[in-house]
């Protein structure tokens, strides 16, 4: 089970704050990976994955250490499947053929 854990960051503004949170984070037990929807001057998307739900207090303690503020904090257990079935649709309506009349 794949587990995505968002936080909403806010203070955030360029590459090197992406950097710092990144590290932070990376640094934390059982992190697997980071990624960052950087929206400079505004709340950004940090998207923290790992095996297993995490602790809240350990990432905030890591957005913290570089610097920023946790405004938000949201979990998706079994993520890859829950994402997937969000999707659906859309792929479904993406690959509908066009009926050609002659």
């Amino acid at each position: 089970m794949t587990t995505v854990t968002k936080l909403a960051v806010t203070g955030m503004t360029c590459g090197h704050c992406v950097s710092a949170v990144t590290n932070e984070l990376k640094g934390v037990p059982d992190v697997q990976d980071v990624s960052v929807e950087l929206h400079a001057g505004e709340t950004s998307l940090v998207r923290v994955i790992s095996r297993l739900p995490l602790a809240e207090a350990p990432l905030r303690d890591a957005v913290d250490e570089a610097g920023y503020d946790v405004a938000d904090v949201e979990v998706l257990e079994n993520a890859v499947a829950a994402e997937s079935a969000a999707q659906a649709p859309g792929r479904q309506a993406t690959r509908s053929l066009p009926i050609i009349q002659s």
